[in-house]
């Protein structure tokens, strides 16, 4: 399939919509990978797998809401028939949380999700089982309809648009860029810098080089010589060498300093996490900021509104339009509850609560309620600060029913 979808890139090069078989992965590269890349190997790049897994745990930790919508009212409402299929067991195999972390998973390695829809006799959705996208091809036919095809160790599957439900990223509309796709270089340079360092450990360090002697050799000299003096660029042995007065050894091998070795590797992971759209502070990486000090919560904020949030209303709004009939896209909305991820700490919350109660415009009632508490006497009802009047009024005396205190 790699071969079929790299040889189609070739003939359609950059972003465009044909008919056939559409492709997620670049058509033309600037320059050849260090590496060949897959989504094995990708994964073995630590950034790579801190970015992918940051991503699709955190999105699949949000509890799904179903709300009831009348005019401008959204009441939570977990009656729907798709609310135990998507907010608790999609599939016989995956709980919710299981089943969003394998869906995010492929969206953000391969540009697109795919999951299996199954409908009763009824019409209603019983099951989501999620495709593997890297088995996973779509094609566009002249009528505009698409289809997918699925191949597994059963042979190649076509389902129709409506039997499966597609979340993509940003691409032609029709599929999704795949990130590991495109950022192919940089996971193969940070491959092939794994590979060096591994190759350097695995040799005890030892930089290669040239044992030179003062005069000709035979081929059996040459061999015992090499054999006997191995340990000067092999092997983990740091034995004492003795070297005649007639023989030099000279270094031909960079070292892992004067090739930024280290230097190389802390680039990949900000490189890395920049195709991935983490700040890589969130991926342990601390060569670039303070981190840990009072900068790190707007960095936080910052990733869940322009990082994370954009997955979440894709995921969301796809959900609602593919798997909602059309006569119910009106009356329901789903969603993944974001507001876990921005509550603020205890402190601060309190501080919120406080001016909205004097405000007038939330009741004791419904802070307890954010809070997970029971409710309260007296708690369902609005209260305003009385000593605050209007400012035409400031300084007069205070009028009661009484008369004038």
């Amino acid at each position: 399939m790699y071969f079929i979808s790299t040889a189609w890139g070739w003939l359609t090069t950059g972003l465009r919509r044909l008919v056939g078989l559409q492709i997620p992965t670049p058509g033309s590269r600037s320059s050849l990978p260090a590496k060949d890349v897959n989504f094995d190997t990708a994964m073995q790049v630590s950034a790579f797998w801190a970015c992918a897994r940051l991503i699709s745990e955190t999105v699949a930790s949000l509890p799904v809401v179903f709300y009831r919508v009348q005019g401008k009212q959204r009441t939570p409402d977990d009656s729907h028939p798709l609310y135990p299929v998507l907010a608790m067991k999609p599939n016989r195999y995956q709980t919710r949380v299981d089943f969003f972390m394998t869906l995010v998973l492929n969206l953000v390695t391969w540009g697109n999700a795919y999951a299996q829809i199954t409908k009763n006799s009824q019409g209603q959705i019983i099951s989501l089982l999620p495709l593997m996208s890297s088995q996973m091809q779509v094609r566009l036919l002249s009528d505009g309809a698409v289809i997918y095809q699925y191949t597994n160790s059963a042979g190649v599957n076509v389902f129709a648009e409506g039997s499966i439900w597609h979340i993509k990223i940003f691409g032609n509309g029709i599929i999704g860029l795949s990130p590991l796709g495109y950022a192919t270089n940089s996971i193969a340079i940070a491959q092939a810098s794994e590979d060096r360092v591994s190759q350097v450990f695995r040799n005890g360090a030892k930089p290669a080089g040239v044992l030179m002697v003062d005069g000709a050799l035979n081929r059996e000299q040459r061999a015992e010589i090499r054999a006997s003096f191995a340990d000067l660029a092999e092997g983990n042995n740091d034995s004492l060498i003795v070297l005649d007065k007639f023989m030099k050894y000279e270094q031909v091998s960079m070292s892992p300093q004067d090739i930024e070795l280290l230097q190389s590797r802390r680039f990949q992971v900000e490189d890395i996490a920049r195709f991935m759209g983490v700040p890589s502070v969130l991926i342990n990486d601390t060569q670039s900021t303070t981190a840990w000090g009072s900068g790190i919560q707007q960095i936080i904020e910052g990733w869940y509104k322009l990082g994370l949030r954009p997955y979440l209303e894709n995921i969301e709004l796809s959900a609602r339009l593919n798997l909602l009939p059309v006569a119910e896209r009106r009356g329901w909305e789903i969603e993944l509850d974001f507001d876990a991820l921005l509550r603020a700490d205890m402190l601060a919350r309190y501080q919120a609560y406080q001016t909205a109660i004097n405000g007038g415009f939330m009741k004791p009632g419904e802070a307890r309620s954010q809070e997970g508490w029971s409710p309260a006497d007296g708690d369902d009802q609005l209260l305003v600060n009385s000593t605050m009047v209007p400012i035409s009024q400031a300084g007069r005396p205070k009028q009661t029913t009484a008369g004038v205190e």
